[in-house]
């Protein structure tokens, strides 16, 4: 068994967290599968096995629809943080079938292809209006001024919340989402508590409206959902909007600064991207794997399994890094070299298997709404100054990205 103390794999290094894909390359010459004690998970960084644990069905995101949390020798939540717990764990992503097969259906049927294709020329019109902003101002921050406003305000209006509401959410999601860094501080879960409670509060008055006046959004879907007499409970349809809402945010507003940092330091790749406007969807696909937004999921171990000889057992926790799995020489040919013209490219930024992102096809229009409105509208865009890297290592991104014309 190989294990992890003496390299440079560290969580809350700075150094580390600034670029970790060295790191990364050392953990897959150490070995398929590393303890690390630290967090006391067991690491995987390889493409192939992240692939295929993904669809391992001996994992899970909850052991609880098995076990108790004696049962798998694991400590229960502390009582305070229940309200986080309770949003959290009724959300598909954190569910297992049978719960997850149920929500996904029903979620599925009012989370359509069409829905998401409706909301094309809304994306792509606030896109440019945003982008028309930055150029006014002859620059700003391209994380606040497009980046962030951009998915907030396409999941609220999918979701039917209107404009007069919307300034918490972001907010909201930031602070429910520190719950998913390794090893969250007491004042994390505090905040994160305390965004549950208060979102909780907004969604289920929100849904008594919809109730009674139904109309074309995807609250007023998740309602109105049913499939051979199941229906969602208030609970599950409160945390399937939080999911929807903390994934459009973090994952589109991280991809789109990563992705941009990214072209500034590579400018040869920027120039053809500029050059050729056609190269959009394949620079989206490659700036997702260059600088993967979510670098870690973790699964729970339900039952014994075997990874290259070694027997991770019951009860145990194994983190999939995808930031190394995206870097993995045995799949991707120089992969640290951005191409943005790299055509076999089969990164897992949006996962794999039964919890591959719903939001998707969403989440490519905005990137690539985005993308196409500052190569038009912004075609001399530069960095103003070294942007500052969150401190944050599951969820990887800038505190923002300064920006000149």
């Amino acid at each position: 068994m190989a294990a992890a103390d003496d390299l440079s794999f560290d969580p809350w290094d700075p150094a580390f967290v600034a670029d970790p894909y060295p790191a990364y390359a050392e953990l897959r010459e150490r070995g398929r599968v590393i303890y690390y004690e630290p967090t006391g998970q067991w690491l995987v960084p390889g493409h192939a096995d992240v692939t295929a644990l993904l669809r391992e069905r001996r994992l899970g995101r909850t052991y609880q629809h098995r076990f108790t949390h004696e049962e798998f020798g694991r400590t229960a939540p502390p009582a305070e943080q229940e309200p986080f717990h309770t949003l959290n764990d009724h959300g598909m992503l954190d569910l297992e079938p049978p719960d997850h097969t149920r929500i996904r259906r029903l979620v599925s049927k009012a989370f359509t292809p069409r829905t998401v294709e409706r909301l094309k020329p809304y994306v792509h019109r606030l896109a440019g209006e945003l982008v028309d902003g930055l150029v006014r101002a002859g620059g700003g921050d391209l994380l606040s001024d497009v980046a962030e406003p951009l998915p907030v305000a396409v999941i609220a209006e999918m979701l039917g919340i209107p404009e007069a509401d919307r300034g918490p959410l972001r907010p909201w999601s930031a602070d429910i989402c520190g719950m998913y860094e390794l090893n969250p501080s007491q004042e994390t879960a505090a905040r994160a508590v305390r965004a549950s409670v208060e979102f909780t509060a907004y969604l289920r008055e929100l849904i008594a409206e919809r109730r009674k006046e139904p109309g074309d959004d995807l609250i007023s879907g998740l309602i109105a959902a049913h499939d051979e007499g199941d229906r969602l409970t208030e609970q599950e349809m409160i945390s399937t909007a939080v999911l929807l809402l903390n994934a459009g945010h973090e994952a589109t507003v991280n991809a789109t600064v990563n992705g941009w940092w990214a072209l500034f330091r590579n400018p040869e790749q920027l120039a053809a991207l500029r050059a050729d406007h056609s190269l959009v969807p394949s620079a989206v696909e490659e700036l997702m794997r260059y600088d993967t937004p979510l670098q870690l999921f973790e699964r729970w171990v339900l039952d014994d399994i075997e990874i290259a000889g070694v027997t991770v057992p019951r009860g145990a926790e194994i983190a999939m890094l995808f930031g190394s799995a995206n870097h993995d020489p045995a799949v991707f040919a120089e992969p640290e070299r951005l191409d943005l013209t790299r055509v076999d490219n089969p990164h897992i930024s949006f996962s794999a298997g039964i919890h591959y992102c719903i939001g998707a096809p969403l989440a490519r229009i905005e990137l690539a709404a985005s993308m196409t409105a500052l190569l038009e509208r912004a075609p001399t865009l530069a960095p103003a100054a070294e942007p500052r890297r969150k401190p944050n290592f599951v969820i990887r991104g800038l505190e923002g990205l300064p920006v000149t014309l």
